[in-house]
């Protein structure tokens, strides 16, 4: 197999030689140096905050829990929303959860004690 040498640049050896402009709204900005431009305090301490933000995991989760106790979460949305602070149920289990996180090891144990024992798992259907 032998091929002909012409004097001519073939087409991708043309293309790569013919120094074209390209028109400026063609060309994209440097990201790089303008985020290395854009150093001042104010930026970083936001950019560390989104990154912390971003570390939090949130966790989906069911449980049982007796009526009477269920509403009790009623009882405090409603409470809360008088007082006019509108809070999620999460954030009242959230709420009771750094409030017996703040009790001793005795009063825990007294709390806990206290507790109705009831099954877990999903109540069965009644149909």
């Amino acid at each position: 197999m032998t091929t002909k040498k012409t004097g001519t640049p073939s087409a991708k050896t043309a293309a790569r030689k013919s120094p074209v402009k390209k028109p400026s709204f063609l060309i994209k900005p440097d990201t790089k140096s303008a985020k290395k431009r854009d150093s001042s305090p104010a930026s970083k301490k936001a950019a560390k905050k989104s990154k912390k933000e971003s570390k939090i995991k949130v966790v989906r989760d069911s449980f049982t829990m007796p009526q009477s106790e269920y509403q009790k979460i009623a009882d405090i949305k409603a409470i809360c929303l008088k007082a006019r602070m509108h809070v999620k149920k999460s954030e009242v289990l959230r709420a009771g959860l750094k409030t017996l996180a703040k009790l001793n090891a005795a009063q825990l144990k007294r709390t806990l004690r206290d507790l109705e024992k009831i099954k877990t798992g999903r109540p069965k259907k009644h149909g």
